[in-house]
């Protein structure tokens, strides 16, 4: 391919291996390959010491010990110094009361914020935004989220996710809309019209031909 029809994406691609990194945290330096054999949730935010962030931060901390029974660790960005990172973390402690148990990079550079397309033109160009990145125990990215700086995410809606992604992982199957541990999943459809033919009488529960659920 040449110079001139050489195409790079500047941002990380799904089920493709997400970006390395090689950074300082408030728990000393942190590279991707740390964390090989577990699922991992990277997650940006614009600013230390900002109110939303702050919220998303308790709740992240909240859910610790779930994600951690989830073979999952956590780990913090933003564009801050770890001295900064570490004076937020006190200062949560000492007005909240919660103790954050998991690193935050400190990317004064913006190296990995910008490997991660955290980094976006039309919101800012010098704060991370808020950026969601759940990497599988191989090193793959499954799924990423954005969401606008003045809205805060759901921290329930990404334990959700990756106990969907896991029980896609480990049962082949797909799942629907809001699907949460102890709801039926969607069997992948049929790839042949003789397979689509039998479907009915495979025993599912059988709506039509590409569409039929099971419980696990």
């Amino acid at each position: 391919m040449s110079e001139e029809t050489a195409v790079i994406n500047p941002f990380p691609q799904l089920n493709q291996p997400a970006p390395d990194f090689d950074a300082p945290t408030t728990d000393g330096p942190r590279k991707l390959s740390d964390y090989q054999g577990k699922w991992l949730i990277l997650f940006s935010h614009p600013a230390d010491f900002t109110p939303v962030c702050t919220t998303e931060f308790m709740a992240f901390q909240n859910h610790f010990e779930t994600f951690k029974s989830m073979n999952c660790e956590l780990l913090g960005l933003s564009i801050d110094s770890h001295f900064a990172h570490i004076a937020w973390m006190r200062s949560i402690k000492e007005n909240f009361g919660m103790e954050i148990q998991f690193p935050i990079i400190a990317d004064l550079t913006m190296e990995v914020a910008k490997s991660y397309g955290m980094i976006q033109p039309g919101a800012s160009d010098t704060s991370a935004v808020r950026a969601t990145f759940l990497i599988d125990p191989e090193g793959i990215l499954r799924a990423m989220v954005y969401y606008p700086m003045t809205n805060g995410r759901s921290i329930d809606e990404f334990v959700r996710l990756l106990e969907a992604l896991q029980t896609s992982d480990a049962n082949g199957v797909a799942t629907p809309e809001g699907w949460k541990k102890g709801d039926k999943v969607i069997v992948p459809p049929p790839a042949t019209a003789a397979e689509a033919e039998k479907r009915s009488s495979e025993g599912y529960e059988y709506t039509d031909w590409y569409f039929s659920k099971k419980e696990l």
